[in-house]
């Protein structure tokens, strides 16, 4: 979820939007994209949704049994979902030809009165390069309405029959561009919970305040709620940092912080998830200007100020989650290793001499390698010389080992430290790198610019330079990793007058090379076409 919503989502709205199902292309290894494969996998759930699990398993067989061996289209898997369920699909092939990430403008109206609760939908989908007119889609938008103790509440739609039991769950199922549900028998005024289960790969605008967020946080039996709504409360007032500048917390999110992880029926993963912060690349796409370091530092003062309050919740939380017997490769191990790994990434940005101590235990302890990583990746953040040496120890011990390797080198250019770009530099010298090797390259190259954002985007434009030099490396060798890393700057327009100026300055370099793969040249121009 976190990279569909980080990734594609972005994808969708940048010069290189495309549908699941593209018309044309220049270079077809530039179409190996996360919204061929990641949104092109959420269709495949929708129908899921939509036909329910008996039917869509009769689908899926009669798809099998018609095809097995052929080559074939979505047309033909889809008439395959149409003809085992007897459903008409029609509308929902517009997913697989149209662009962009629909968005779902929603409202609700409680009448004390009929005890009846509509809920208003309107559907759109913005406008992408070549497709400026959209047409509705076939959404399954899946809801529950919360009384104020944290139930969900039976729901029967106006002029349905009494069902018993009634669902706590319903999946509505949007086809116009404006639809309006009546709920009846509703007690009280609910909190509606939206898109139970991610239903679809949607964007949901509805007027939630502060405390209606810290209510779904805490209380919502939908998993992916619980962390949207923690994700929306924590962008929210993130983003009132960046625009005010300023490096308090509200005590109420921390409050809610607190509340949710000691609800002791939640799993560790999911808690971990709940309790971990939107990613800067992420924040910085909900703005209409991105404000690189000013997203940064508010979520540094994020981090910090919950790590100082809370410090002493996070280390009980910690040492509650350590393993002390051997590893365990199961789901609940799993949990518990990256709540715990969370505690101890907010406890470094104290700065307490004790928690780095923990970190330097942890490393050293060896006990598994999500362990190692993560102590490695704060060492090496906090800058001393703890960081340095666990680097050396982790070389010294995982050189032969060339995937674990990749690790060693993305740490270090993921790496807050404002030194980051100088060091991935160096590291290009390293023994152990080579331009040749993909994974090589994308552990170094790619990390640095696809997931160092503060420092990939450093206002005098040294890691725009430094891209467009790897890419034109890189083409004559390899043109599908070289057009993968140009990508980082294809969505150029969105950031401050300066660091257009500065993208815009390299595209244009990549662009006029002379012999340039079709692969760079799709992307480059793609990138540019709007200004050229």
């Amino acid at each position: 979820m976190r990279a569909l919503r980080s990734r594609q989502f972005a994808e969708d709205a940048g010069p290189l939007a495309h549908p699941v199902r593209p018309q044309s292309y220049i270079e077809i290894n530039n179409f190996y994209t996360s919204t061929v494969y990641e949104k092109g996998a959420e269709l495949v759930r929708m129908l899921a949704s939509l036909l329910g699990p008996e039917r869509f398993r009769r689908a899926t067989d009669l798809y099998f049994e018609r095809h097995d061996g052929q080559a074939v289209t979505t047309d033909d898997f889809v008439s395959c979902m149409e003809d085992a369920s007897g459903r008409d699909l029609s509308r929902f092939k517009r997913w697989y030809a149209q662009a962009g990430t629909p968005e779902l403008q929603i409202h609700g109206d409680y009448d004390e009165s009929t005890k009846t609760y509509r809920l208003g939908v309107r559907q759109s989908t913005p406008k992408t390069p070549g497709q400026p007119h959209k047409e509705p889609l076939h959404i399954p938008f899946a809801v529950g309405l919360m009384d104020v103790a944290g139930g969900d509440l039976p729901l029967r739609l106006e002029g349905e029959a009494e069902a018993s039991p009634a669902p706590r769950t319903r999946l509505l199922e949007l086809r116009e561009t404006e639809e309006r549900f009546c709920f009846v028998d509703v007690p009280d005024r609910p909190i509606p919970s939206l898109l139970r289960g991610f239903s679809a790969p949607v964007k949901v605008h509805y007027e939630y305040g502060d405390e209606d967020l810290m209510f779904l946080m805490a209380h919502d039996s939908d998993g992916f709620n619980r962390w949207n709504a923690a994700q929306t409360l924590a962008q929210r007032i993130l983003l009132r940092m960046v625009r005010e500048k300023a490096s308090g917390v509200p005590v109420g999110f921390q409050q809610a912080f607190r509340r949710a992880w000691e609800d002791r029926g939640a799993e560790e993963a999911l808690l971990a998830q709940i309790l971990a912060l939107p990613s800067e690349s992420y924040l910085g796409d909900q703005m209409e200007t991105v404000d690189v370091d000013g997203v940064h530092r508010a979520r540094e003062a994020m981090k910090g100020c919950i790590a100082n309050t809370l410090k002493d919740d996070l280390l009980a939380l910690y040492e509650q989650n350590r393993e002390n017997g051997p590893y365990e490769l199961t789901p609940v191990s799993i949990g518990r290793r990256v709540l715990k790994n969370l505690c101890l990434d907010y406890l470094m940005q104290t700065g307490d001499a004790d928690v780095l101590s923990l970190s330097q235990k942890q490393f050293d302890a060896a006990h598994n390698m999500t362990d190692v990583l993560t102590a490695l990746r704060l060492l090496v953040d906090d800058g001393g010389a703890a960081g340095q040496r666990a680097l050396e120890v982790f070389y010294a011990r995982w050189a032969t080992d060339p995937l674990v390797l990749d690790k060693w080198f993305s740490i270090q250019a993921t790496s807050k430290r404002p030194n980051a770009l100088e060091q991935v530099q160096g590291l290009m010298s390293h023994p152990a790198f080579s331009i040749t090797n993909p994974n090589r390259v994308r552990s170094l190259v790619g990390a640095f610019c696809m997931g160092n954002p503060v420092r990939f985007h450093a206002a005098d434009g040294s890691g725009y330079r430094f891209l467009s030099e790897r890419v034109l490396e890189l083409d004559p060798v390899n043109p599908q990793i070289a057009s993968r890393l140009l990508q980082a700057m294809a969505r150029w327009r969105r950031f401050d007058v300066g660091r257009q100026a500065l993208m815009r300055e390299q595209l244009e370099r990549v662009v006029e090379v002379d012999g340039l793969s079709k692969d760079v040249y799709e992307v480059a121009s793609k990138s540019l076409v709007e200004a050229r």
